[in-house]
């Protein structure tokens, strides 16, 4: 799930996962060369991370949830070199 928040050419997105039984969840993305960031949990058990991106920007991404890539259902999608896929934000 995701927040956006767009102020002149910038947007502030705040990148949920649901809360599920994991122990760490990590945001992966294409505007910081796909290092994994960690995400913080909320009291509710939902993992979140926010990101300051410029506006008018296509961003690919994905989340790690112990280890395993899952990406937004809601979004579009784009196949990988790797055999899977990764969620594509349009700002």
């Amino acid at each position: 799930m995701l927040k956006i928040t767009k102020r002149g050419n910038k947007a502030w997105v705040t990148f949920t996962a649901p809360a599920a039984e994991c122990e760490h969840v990590h945001l992966k993305g294409s505007w910081n060369d796909w290092k994994p960031e960690a995400m913080r949990r909320k009291k509710n058990g939902e993992f979140y991370l926010m990101k300051i991106l410029p506006v008018d920007s296509s961003h690919e991404f994905g989340y790690v949830v112990d280890g395993a890539w899952l990406i937004e259902t809601d979004l579009p999608k784009k196949p990988t070199p790797f055999g899977s896929e990764n969620s594509v934000l349009e700002l």
